[in-house]
């Protein structure tokens, strides 16, 4: 039996023997706690498997559920400045700062975010890439589009329609890439239950990514020893170059 089925079972099993509850709810479980980032890493899969619990009134809900899953990784600051030519040069203009946005993001559902729920209701539960983002843009939004343009330039920013799977019509799986430039760190994970676009419960969970080996012991030694690995940074450097000039020398 693969190891999905368990949890799902696991899960389900869960469910079934808590007290009743007051409406539809979710537990979530991830087919990992951790990334292990090595020198071989080209990016994987965080896989999140979920159950929909029902109380005898949710139980005859006629509508269908839908499910948006929103992985976020670790929050920084970005400056996302405008560029104008000046003859020959091109000069920083204007600019604009967003404080603690994602580092990624991907936006998984079982099928077009439009087709769930309203523009709206989108920014209001704030589903989809730019909802946060475009909130703290204080001119027209150029700011907030070119950033979120660039992270999908850049395979940060994902959205993934027909990544959520229903097993069973309570039993869910989304699949949720993780890429290979991921930078280390907390990643969130939410869960909306979404029916007739409206959100009816959300869960949330996280995993971390790491760097292990040999990536790890460089890192370490950058921030524990910084004098130390810029001195080995540059004897390497001086190293390599004499030896360039030995091989490629000409007599």
């Amino acid at each position: 039996m693969r190891s999905g089925h368990i949890i799902i079972i696991l899960l389900a099993g869960m469910m079934a023997c808590t007290n009743p509850v007051l409406a539809e709810s979710l537990i979530l479980s991830l087919s990992s706690s951790h990334v292990a980032i090595t020198s071989t890493y080209i990016g994987t899969d965080m896989v999140v498997f979920g159950v929909i619990g029902r109380d005898q009134a949710s139980a005859t809900r006629s509508e269908h559920y839908d499910i948006v899953v929103t992985a976020r990784g670790p929050r920084n600051h970005m400056v996302v400045r405008e560029k104008a030519s000046l003859g020959p040069f091109w000069v920083n203009q204007r600019e604009q700062k967003f404080i603690f946005v994602p580092a990624t993001m991907a936006v998984a559902s079982n099928r077009p975010l439009d087709e769930i729920t309203s523009p709206e209701m989108q920014s209001r539960y704030q589903l989809g890439l730019g909802s946060a983002i475009i909130a703290q843009d204080r001119r027209d939004g150029r700011f907030a589009e070119a950033l979120i343009r660039l992270k999908q330039r850049d395979r940060l920013y994902e959205t993934l329609p027909h990544h959520v799977e229903f097993i069973t019509p309570n039993v869910f799986k989304a699949v949720i890439p993780v890429p290979a430039r991921a930078p280390t760190g907390l990643y969130d994970v939410e869960v909306a239950l979404m029916s007739d676009s409206v959100r009816l419960a959300s869960q949330s969970t996280h995993f971390e990514v790491v760097k292990i080996g040999f990536e790890q012991d460089v890192a370490d030694a950058a921030r524990l020893h910084g004098w130390l690995y810029g001195f080995a940074a540059l004897l390497m450097a001086g190293l390599f170059g004499w030896l360039a000039t030995i091989i490629f020398r000409r007599d």
